[in-house]
């Protein structure tokens, strides 16, 4: 017998022993290889989850934070905690050993992939909507943008989210593990056309939303700050130059954070997913799928952790001060 049949015969390295011929074989890596990617990873995923919940329990404690504004975020917030929860776990066990939860388990990760990362690049588009209409209309602003509208909108993106995650990968839905090659694998099988829509519409054209909607809020906010300063005194007018230097870097700041930021941790996914090929299922693959899980992680730290009203909500939620009664009505703004 070759080494290799023994193995097999023997049931060392396979990840399902008894089934000698069809079984997948376990990585063979080395300690610093598997064990230590393994904590790296993990560490992300509890973090990305951690930030998250103090988002949600934030906005959904203080009724000072119920706005339309926070209705978004606590969207983005409770898709990007399912991502740090559900999604990099599982990309973890896919990535680092041997799939043992079944090819039904593993058609619905697939699914909810999709489905969860469609609805956190939707509610980044929402933001951004948000802030272009109460910068360029302001004087409307209230009227436009409700509560119930505003959640209305929400429950539409999730449902086209959970519409659009079901379709992509609907074959394999379908006939689970259609796609694998032995039993103990996950593979994420992503076609040409497949990974050309996604791109499409999980990508380019949130891209291009996002810019073309923070370029027009950059413009008007500098606009509106150049018109405040033709009005002020001669006395005030250096002070207003540099009040409104201070305000087109931060705004150029904030619009390269969130464009950079993005594209670096989706841009990977997509060129493996442009291939046409059924790369994913290669390591480097795995770690760009979640470089791209990995923007789940910056969205809290991006669009909460800035504002002094999540300081302040957070120093109430790890000392216990919101189980006092009353709590949810504290000032945090």
């Amino acid at each position: 017998c070759t080494p290799l049949k023994m193995e097999q015969e023997t049931g060392e390295e396979l990840c399902f022993p008894k089934l000698t011929n069809a079984s997948c074989r376990k990585p063979g890596w080395t300690w610093t290889e598997a064990v230590l990617p393994q904590i790296m990873l993990s560490s992300i995923s509890l973090l990305t989850a951690s930030l998250n919940l103090l988002v949600i329990i934030s906005v959904s404690h203080f009724k000072q934070l119920h706005t339309p504004t926070n209705t978004i975020l606590l969207s983005l917030a409770v898709s990007d905690f399912l991502l740090g929860l559900l999604l990099m776990p599982a990309e973890i066990i896919r990535n680092t050993g041997c799939w043992f939860l079944g090819d039904l388990a593993c058609s619905l990760y697939n699914s909810l992939s999709f489905v969860i990362t469609s609805a956190s690049v939707g509610d980044m588009v929402l933001i951004s909507v948000d802030r272009y209409v109460a910068i360029c209309d302001p004087l409307r602003y209230p009227t436009r943008v409700t509560d119930t509208r505003v959640k209305a909108v929400v429950c539409l993106c999730w449902l086209c989210s959970v519409i659009y995650g079901c379709l992509v990968v609907l074959d394999d839905l379908v006939k689970p593990g259609r796609y694998k090659s032995c039993v103990g694998d996950c593979l994420i099988s992503v076609d040409f056309i497949a990974g050309t829509v996604d791109l499409i519409v999980s990508f380019a054209v949130p891209v291009a939303v996002i810019i073309v909607l923070y370029m027009r809020v950059f413009v008007a906010a500098v606009s509106q700050a150049r018109a405040l300063r033709s009005h002020v005194t001669a006395v005030t007018l250096q002070l207003s130059v540099n009040m409104t230097k201070k305000s087109e870097l931060k705004a150029a700041r904030t619009l390269g954070v969130l464009v950079v930021v993005f594209l670096i941790c989706y841009c990977p996914y997509y060129c493996v997913s442009l291939t046409g090929e059924d790369l994913l299922s290669d390591t480097y693959a795995s770690y760009s799928l979640f470089l791209f899980y990995f923007n789940s992680t910056l969205n809290p730290v991006i669009y909460a952790l800035f504002y002094p009203w999540f300081r302040k909500a957070v120093k109430l939620i790890v000392t216990f001060q919101i189980l006092l009664p009353g709590s949810c009505d504290s000032n945090v703004l």
